[in-house]
């Protein structure tokens, strides 16, 4: 009996090991050495970010504002932390568009960079798309990514101003919560803007983050990247 029940502890716990995120403290370890190497020894850094409207930088009146997007953001905080490295943003992202057309086009559209660093950002329009179908497209994504040794970094949405993010039934939170699963599922990083947005949405200041309905302006660009600059640091 006492082997039995030290039998089913530890497969317990190896599940609640294997079942997390990863650590922002250590998943891109290696990567954040390679980052401090410099010439010749460096080599070219590629991150690239997957998406919808926002990471391709829309913003009010189908504006594009590239270099006021969190990719774009992220690279020049990255340059000060790291101002030997040879860093490619690459931004894959298509406005208007969900998980599940992103994935038909992961092959030729996102695995040709060889990314570094792969970021999938879809939750927002993914809202209106079977929220089974949407699980199969991230997780078959994720699963292409890593099986090239690519790390993995999943965003959660940021607002859309036609909906109330403080309420727990909007449409965007079971879709939050999937992707803090996929998360734990693959042991892969998250980033959390929505969680900082709703910070913002109880002190009743949303309006000063966005541009328009749906997209952001700099200062809520600036969200994001802080929540993915946590994956950088030193």
């Amino acid at each position: 009996m006492n082997k039995l029940f030290l039998l089913a502890f530890l497969l317990g716990f190896s599940f609640s090991v294997v079942a997390q995120q990863a650590d922002s403290a250590t998943y891109l370890s290696t990567l954040k050495q390679e980052l401090t190497v410099q010439w010749p020894k460096n080599r070219t850094i590629n991150l690239v970010f997957h998406g919808h409207s926002v990471p391709a930088g829309y913003w009010h009146d189908h504006e594009v504002h590239t270099l006021e997007s969190y990719p774009n953001l992220l690279l020049a905080k990255l340059k000060s932390l790291y101002p030997y490295a040879v860093i490619n943003v690459i931004v894959t992202a298509i406005g208007g568009e969900n998980a599940i057309k992103g994935q038909t086009r992961f092959e030729q559209d996102v695995l040709i960079h060889k990314p570094d660093v792969l970021f999938i950002d879809y939750a927002l329009n993914d809202r209106f798309s079977d929220i089974g179908k949407v699980k199969e497209a991230w997780s078959a994504m994720i699963q292409a990514a890593l099986a090239r040794n690519i790390k993995v970094v999943l965003l959660t949405p940021s607002p859309d101003q036609r909906l109330d993010i403080l309420d727990a039934k909007n449409p965007l939170e079971p879709h939050v919560q999937q992707i803090h699963q996929l998360a734990e599922q693959h042991h892969v990083g998250l980033a959390d803007p929505y969680t900082q947005f709703k910070r913002v949405a109880k002190r009743g200041e949303l309006t000063n983050y966005m541009s328009h309905v749906n997209h952001p302006n700099k200062a809520g660009h600036e969200i994001i990247v802080n929540e993915l600059l946590k994956w950088f640091t030193k």
